[in-house]
């Protein structure tokens, strides 16, 4: 691969594996359901300010049904998804968070499975390893980082992710991937601060840190933008089988991370469990890389985190 890809690869693994740490910051001063639309709000500005100087404004043009699946994978994947995220991270540490996630191309399997196809017994074998690590995690958790609400948002954040990355590739979705994405960030931005608004968040911009402010306009510009745009290229440019490796490499980031930025506890039980699922899904992603099958794995692919 030339150093362009692995350059774009190096993104990958680290702003994405990032993006936990970002979004605990950011809730440190912001609501996180308000603070999670006006980030999918921005970005989705931003890029459909690109795509109109590049092609000009007839790119945004999609058919009615492209719309309507755009719009629903993008409340699946970014409201359901890394809304809840937002959420769970008021109660568990942001690297547990990450490794929870990285249930998702367990996920996909059950899907895959539920609805008719056979994956090989190799991968059956990663996705059952994988969720004894999710258990584990989860149930040796102490009750600082590792609340139950926390965690049971969390999970319910990877299963909307894995629905909506599952749809995505059954659904008469936009043509463009740029453009798709403008109409999922929209969609669940907008989401976002309805939910926002029913919850009742509110905040006070003086009260807002410029440390929140900042993690904010990474997650915008880094997270949502530069990180996919590189996912993308990668999509057309490098084996499947290495790009899909970051499924396995952001949580360990986000776990380093955590305890460098934020000073969280690394616990053995955040340790042995998070080895597990790792494990599980190294097993799922190799399987199908020489089955040829590719697996969406994480919150970021097929929209933007």
């Amino acid at each position: 691969m030339s150093s362009a890809g692995w350059a774009a690869l190096f993104v990958v693994y680290i702003v994405w594996g990032s993006t936990y740490l970002g979004i605990g910051i950011v809730i440190e001063t912001f609501p996180p359901l308000l603070s999670g639309a006006i980030r999918f709000f921005a970005a989705a500005v931003l890029l459909a300010i690109v795509l109109m100087i590049r092609s000009g404004p007839g790119v945004l043009r999609v058919s009615p049904r492209g719309l309507g699946s755009a719009t629903l994978v993008g409340l699946l994947l970014l409201a359901g998804g890394n809304g809840m995220v937002s959420v769970a991270e008021q109660h568990i540490s942001t690297g547990m968070a990450a490794l929870l996630v990285s249930s998702v191309p367990l996920w996909l399997v059950v899907f895959r499975r539920l609805s008719g196809d056979r994956p090989p017994l190799a991968t059956v074998a990663g996705v059952v390893t994988g969720f004894t690590g999710v258990a584990l995690l989860s149930l040796l958790s102490d009750g600082g980082a590792g609340s139950a609400v926390g965690i049971t948002v969390i999970l319910l954040a990877a299963l909307s992710w894995s629905v909506g990355s599952f749809l995505s590739s059954r659904l008469p979705m936009p043509g463009n991937s740029f453009v798709a994405s403008v109409y999922e960030m929209a969609a669940g931005g907008l989401a976002l601060l309805v939910l926002s608004a029913t919850k009742g968040e509110s905040f006070d911009l003086s009260q807002i840190s410029m440390r929140s402010w900042l993690a904010l306009a990474y997650l915008i510009t880094f997270g949502s933008l530069i990180a996919f745009t590189s996912y993308v290229w990668l999509l057309g440019n490098a084996p499947i089988s290495l790009v899909g490796t970051y499924a396995y490499v952001n949580p360990a980031v986000a776990v380093g991370l955590g305890a460098l930025v934020l000073s969280e506890p690394v616990t053995w039980p955040t340790l042995l469990g998070g080895a597990v699922i790792i494990a599980g899904v190294g097993l799922v992603v190799s399987t199908e890389r020489r089955t040829k099958i590719p697996v969406a794995v994480t919150p970021e692919p097929v929209a933007v985190k």
